[in-house]
C-alpha cells in the first residue's frame, strides 16, 4: 500500500507540475503529434514539407506571419523525447516564474527576431558571394531560438553568485561554436540568448531570485 501511495503522489506531483505550466506542454503535446506525422513521411516528401513551413529567406519572402508560425510546430529531425526533457528543465521553470504571458512574450521575440537577424546576416552573405544563392531554402526552425532565449532569462531567476556561474556556461555553450565553423544558425542561437538576456524587464515583479544555497539548507534542516 505504501508503494501505491507513493506512486499516487508522485504521478499527482507530475500532473500539478504540468498543470502549472500549461503552455510549455501544450506546445510539447503539438511538437509530439507533429513528430509522429514525420516519421510517416517519406525523406523526400518531409524535407519537401519541411522546407514550406521553415523561416527560410525565401519563405520570409512570401508569407513570414505564416511561416513564423509554423516552423515552431516542427522538429527537423523527428528526436522529441531530448525535446521534451529540454522544456521541461527550461521553458516550463520560465513559464512557472514568468507566467505564461511574460514567458510567451520572451519566446516570441527570441523567435522572431533572431531569425531575422540571422537570415539577415544568411541573406549579406549570400550578396556577397560568401553562401550560394540556394542557402535561401535552407531549413530553418524556430523552436531552438525560442529556447535559446527562455535559457538567457533564466539567467535573472538565480541569485548571484549563483546566476554569474550560469551566465557564464550559457554563453559558452552558445558562443563556442561560433569559434570554430559557424553556421547562420549557430549565429541565431547566441543571438536568440542575448535577446533573452534583454528581457530583463519581464522579469520584474516576479518574486525573489531562487537561491540553490538556501533551498540545501532548508533541506537538510
Amino acid at each position: 500500500m505504501d508503494g501505491v501511495r507513493r506512486i499516487r503522489r508522485g504521478l499527482g506531483a507530475a500532473a500539478a507540475y504540468i498543470r502549472s505550466a500549461p503552455g510549455t506542454y501544450v506546445w510539447l503535446l503539438i511538437l509530439f503529434f507533429t513528430t509522429i506525422a514525420l516519421h510517416h513521411m517519406s525523406p523526400h516528401f518531409e524535407e519537401r514539407f519541411l522546407r514550406h513551413r521553415s523561416t527560410n529567406i525565401h519563405q520570409l519572402s512570401q508569407d513570414p506571419l505564416r511561416v513564423f508560425i509554423t516552423s515552431a510546430m516542427w522538429i527537423d529531425g523527428g528526436h522529441w523525447l531530448p525535446y521534451a526533457a529540454l522544456y521541461t528543465v527550461f521553458h516550463a521553470q520560465a513559464e512557472r516564474w514568468l507566467g505564461t504571458a511574460r514567458w510567451l512574450t520572451v519566446c516570441a521575440a527570441a523567435h522572431v527576431l533572431a531569425t531575422l537577424v540571422s537570415e539577415g546576416a544568411l541573406l549579406q552573405a549570400i550578396k556577397d558571394g560568401m553562401a550560394p544563392h540556394s542557402a535561401v531554402n535552407t531549413l530553418d526552425f524556430g523552436v531552438s531560438y525560442a529556447l535559446a532565449g527562455v535559457v538567457g532569462v533564466l539567467t535573472y531567476r538565480l541569485a548571484a553568485p549563483w546566476s554569474y556561474a550560469y551566465l557564464t556556461v550559457v554563453l559558452l555553450v552558445y558562443a563556442l561554436p561560433l569559434t570554430a565553423t559557424p553556421t547562420f544558425t549557430d549565429f541565431g542561437h547566441f543571438i536568440s540568448v542575448l535577446i533573452g538576456l534583454a528581457c530583463y524587464p519581464l522579469t520584474r515583479g516576479c518574486g525573489k531570485p531562487w537561491n540553490p544555497k538556501e533551498t540545501l539548507v532548508a533541506l537538510r534542516g
